[in-house]
């Protein structure tokens, strides 16, 4: 898809309803119900060469090259934690929580041709030895769409937990 940008905040009546940020949303929504499924193979698939996957410590930072973050996944990073999730033994694989994740209030922040970038909230329940765990957070995306669906990929994920700055307890699993 050539790259017009059309800044859709800029565009009087763009709506959620936008073909190019449905066909985004229905791709995070596919990334959610995969990690729920613990398919992280397949999840990290769903992410570009040269996608960042960040959970900052500083929820109003943009600088993740230079500020301490819970997590700051490149390609190579992210492969390596799928492994560890899925290969051998691993503490945080082990035993791991069953999860469900809510991801909506969509909010789109811009859409061109080649790519939307959104802003979302999500809600994770998280369950083990009979506990459950709330996780929740403001969730930056943007998807670059391929020539179709099946090529579109997930460039950037940031995760602004609301509890970033306290104790955030240990996960075996991915946000």
């Amino acid at each position: 898809m050539a790259d017009t940008a059309t800044t859709i905040t800029d565009a009087p009546g763009a709506t959620l309803s936008d073909p190019r940020v449905v066909r985004a949303i229905e791709l995070l929504w596919h990334e959610a119900d995969l990690l729920d499924r613990k398919e992280y193979r397949a999840w990290n698939e769903l992410y570009a060469e040269d996608g960042i996957y960040v959970i900052p410590l500083d929820p109003t930072t943009e600088d993740f090259d230079d500020q301490l973050n819970m997590v700051y996944d490149d390609a190579r990073m992210r492969a390596m934690r799928v492994a560890r999730l899925t290969e051998g033994y691993a503490i945080a694989a082990v035993d791991s929580a069953r999860t469900v994740r809510t991801v909506s209030r969509f909010v789109p922040v811009e859409t061109t041709d080649g790519s939307v970038s959104l802003r979302a909230a999500q809600v994770l329940v998280a369950y083990k030895r009979g506990r459950h765990q709330l996780w929740a957070g403001d969730v930056e995306f943007t998807v670059r769409f391929g020539a179709d669906r099946s090529e579109d990929r997930i460039v950037r994920k940031v995760i602004r937990l609301v509890d970033a700055e306290d104790a955030v307890p240990a996960a075996g699993f991915l946000l």
